[in-house]
């Protein structure tokens, strides 16, 4: 789970799952479809069909299809954008009701950990402090103006963006690339807790890592460019550098406010190249 304490997934393991489970562990769950599933079961509140049942390290192997996630969030925002846009819409209210889209598709994963994040790296004393605010689902003062800038931020661009397809492309792009880097986060940085969201998901190898980036880097690239992916990117390294020296690596909070970095910077650049 990326970002919020508010998400919960029951995870049956092994001999303590009953035998019709233990066989579903065994042979269904081993599977690149089974990977899809459980990466949109993490990252967002659509229904998924099928029962909710894990192989231990399932959750660190559908790290490589969060970009796939992000296509889809993406696409469904932008889709409402452009729908917005094609029946009249200004650009303003039509960015609106796709950020609205994006954030019931994910139930505002994304950017409750944007605000837990900006509490504790904004409010704590010490790592410690940190953490304990980090924990508290309440939002401060400093988590409430990241959310209003964010929030400001990726309407606004979005609304320059203008174009019907230009910003459904936009926000799959952003999507695609602001998820891929999740999983390298996880691997380039230590666990902040021992306990925690961010820790339970386990560590994806270097292998699924690369899936995913490639898969981000694919689709992001191809609608977006080269320049928007590479400042992100910068972006994202800056913020883990900070994560680093504030509380000592990430947590699932950090992972979520990542993915805002990542997709403001992403918007930010398009419209600034346009």
């Amino acid at each position: 789970m990326i970002g919020t304490k508010s998400h919960t997934l029951c995870y049956t393991y092994g001999a303590d799952a009953p035998p019709t489970y233990q066989i579903l562990i065994g042979r269904t769950l081993m599977n690149p479809i089974a990977e899809a599933r459980t990466a949109l079961m993490l990252l967002t509140r659509l229904p998924v069909p099928g029962t909710a049942v894990f192989a231990a390290d399932l959750p660190a192997r559908a790290m490589a299809w969060y970009p796939v996630v992000g296509v889809l969030v993406g696409a469904l925002a932008g889709a409402g954008f452009a729908l917005m846009r094609l029946i009249g819409a200004p650009p303003l209210p039509s960015a609106l009701v796709a950020l609205a889209i994006g954030v019931l598709a994910t139930g505002g994963l994304h950017e409750d950990g944007l605000t837990d994040t900006a509490d504790g790296f904004g409010g704590g004393r010490d790592t410690a402090h940190k953490l304990a605010i980090m924990h508290d689902s309440r939002i401060g003062s400093y988590g409430a103006m990241a959310l209003i800038l964010t929030l400001g931020l990726r309407a606004s661009c979005l609304a320059a963006l203008d174009a019907p397809l230009l910003g459904l492309m936009a926000l799959i792009a952003a999507g695609a690339w602001s998820r891929a880097v999740l999983p390298a986060l996880i691997l380039l940085l230590p666990s902040a807790r021992v306990s925690g969201v961010g820790a339970s998901q386990g560590r994806p190898t270097r292998g699924r890592v690369c899936a995913g980036l490639v898969l981000g880097v694919a689709v992001a690239g191809a609608l977006a460019g080269a320049v928007p992916v590479a400042v992100a990117t910068v972006a994202v390294l800056a913020f883990a550098w900070l994560a680093q020296r504030q509380i000592g690596g990430y947590t699932g909070d950090v992972l979520g406010a990542a993915q805002q970095v990542a997709e403001v910077t992403m918007l930010f650049v398009m419209v600034v190249l346009r």
